[in-house]
């Protein structure tokens, strides 16, 4: 048996035996000593090895071993190089690729811009043209006498083969009344056929209800204008026996008989006759005309408003 003071001393004996810790880690102030250590010392072999490369003559011990360390690691230097070579030669492509595609935007928005600019400027130019050659006209001789132009934009075309019309940005507030005579600054349009407040619908020579009391200024032949083919115009009611040339001018007739006015004042340009034709079975010659008016691509007009 044990003796019963044995447990006794074993504890005072394992109070008395101290165990050291262990630490398998340095400190960190330790460690960050080192760190500054091994920096400074390379600091300073770097600084030696550039004072003694600059301060040694070209053929030295420091300049022949750096050749040395330059030719060994040159085929290194040689791989790593071609292998870069895709990799910068794709990025140098992507860049490239992406730089052109935003140049290539940039210079289709300015394409687009400069295209709507001309073609404003051109739309600009040829309004300008039609209002001097109205003006023109206006000071010309075959200007009638005892009216006022109206001038006015077309503001609305045909809107198809069989409509004969158009509409004008002028209207009774300007004096425009129902058969108001209507002329381009190249000859005679049609006359208006319906009238609002700030507008006016004008018929067409080239409508089937349109016709013209007009006299040929050459032979002095008077006849009726009046549409034919297609936008074409046709001199009517003309004699066979009469005398009408290819080539000659067409006016308006005007008014014979104050009892009786016409609706266009006498010397409004019409067209020229392109030619003359008989036929067996026709009553009248038949003279073609080709109108002096663009009627397909009116821009500015004037109404002839009596004063």
């Amino acid at each position: 048996m044990a003796p019963p003071n044995r447990s006794a001393r074993a504890a005072v004996l394992a109070s008395s035996v101290q165990r050291s810790k262990s630490n398998p880690y340095p400190s960190k102030a330790r460690s960050a000593l080192t760190r500054r250590i091994v920096l400074s010392v390379l600091v300073f072999a770097a600084l030696a090895l550039l004072t003694i490369s600059f301060r040694t003559p070209s053929g030295g011990v420091v300049h022949g071993a750096q050749g040395v360390v330059s030719s060994a690691l040159k085929p290194f230097q040689i791989a790593a190089s071609r292998v870069a070579r895709p990799f910068r030669d794709a990025y140098g492509y992507v860049d490239s690729l992406a730089a052109a595609k935003s140049q290539n935007e940039k210079l289709r928005k300015e394409v687009t811009q400069l295209r709507a600019q001309y073609l404003q400027s051109k739309s600009l130019a040829a309004k300008a043209e039609d209002f001097q050659k109205l003006l023109n006209y206006e000071q010309g001789a075959t200007y009638p006498t005892g009216y006022r132009a109206v001038n006015a934009a077309v503001i609305s075309f045909p809107s198809g083969p069989f409509s004969q019309t158009i509409a004008i940005a002028t209207g009774r507030n300007d004096g425009i009344r129902i058969n108001t005579p209507v002329v381009s600054g190249d000859g005679l349009v049609g006359r208006v056929t319906n009238v609002f407040a700030r507008s006016s619908v004008v018929t067409l020579l080239t409508d089937s209800n349109s016709y013209v009391s007009a006299r040929d200024l050459t032979t002095g032949v008077r006849g009726l204008i009046r549409h034919g083919q297609g936008e074409t115009l046709i001199l009517d009611q003309v004699a066979k026996e009469l005398l009408v040339n290819k080539g000659d001018a067409l006016v308006t007739d005007g008014t014979r008989d104050p009892r009786y006015p016409d609706l266009y004042p006498y010397g409004i340009p019409i067209g020229t006759v392109s030619s003359v034709g008989i036929s067996d079975t026709a009553s009248f010659l038949q003279v073609q005309v080709n109108p002096y008016a663009n009627l397909g691509s009116l821009d500015s007009v004037a109404a002839l408003v009596k004063r």
